[in-house]
């Protein structure tokens, strides 16, 4: 009885490192705004169109180890939304569609991360999170790809490149106005630049 006692005291102190180790796992990143660009496409008349939303703020926590530990929260900022088009802006902003004056602010908060086949960061992941846009939530995955700096070391994370696709029907979301202009599909390209905080 004593000796079990005692393996299990050493196996407690033993593991104590390892559960410090899983508490400290999570890296806090910041995001470059000079490294980061929120694109956005939608058909307009039948013609491709493009735009661009910027990030108002981002909290960005990375397990370098298990990635799909990782928590990304992102707010972008509706009313400095911008269009190709100038004269598309103002009906992209309107209470029919964005409604930026009653809602200024979408968020992605992601849920899950479910890394490719291999494993591997530089090989494809879905990161599938909370969309809130015009005060509704709804559930949205995107395709993600993440770098590391060009000609760093392998172990060298300080500074990441991501890469997310993806698209949403914006009528689930209530941005319902002009159907007979704007198709009901919105993708989203996002590239990202993020770097360790020190």
């Amino acid at each position: 009885m004593r000796n079990l006692t005692r393996r299990s005291l050493i196996a407690g102190l033993a593991a104590l490192p390892l559960a410090g180790k899983a508490r400290a796992a999570l890296v806090p990143y910041t995001l470059s705004r000079s490294g980061t660009s929120v694109g956005f496409s939608f058909v307009l008349s039948g013609i491709a169109q493009s735009g661009t939303m910027p990030i108002q703020s981002a909290n960005i926590q990375i397990d370098t180890e298990q990635l799909q530990n990782s928590k990304v929260t992102v707010v972008m900022n509706v009313a400095a939304a911008r269009t190709r088009l100038p004269f598309a802006r103002g009906p992209m902003l309107s209470e029919s569609v964005l409604n930026a004056q009653q809602f200024p602010a979408i968020t992605f908060q992601s849920t899950r991360i479910q890394l490719g086949p291999t494993g591997r960061i530089s090989e494809g992941a879905t990161i599938t999170g909370d969309l809130t846009l015009r005060g509704v939530t709804r559930p949205v995955t995107l395709q993600a790809n993440l770098y590391r700096k060009p000609g760093t070391e392998a172990d060298d994370l300080s500074t990441l490149s991501i890469l997310l696709s993806g698209a949403l029907d914006r009528h689930a979301f209530g941005a319902s106005g002009y159907p007979d202009l704007v198709a009901d599909t919105v993708s989203l390209n996002i590239r990202a630049e993020l770097m360790r905080n020190t």
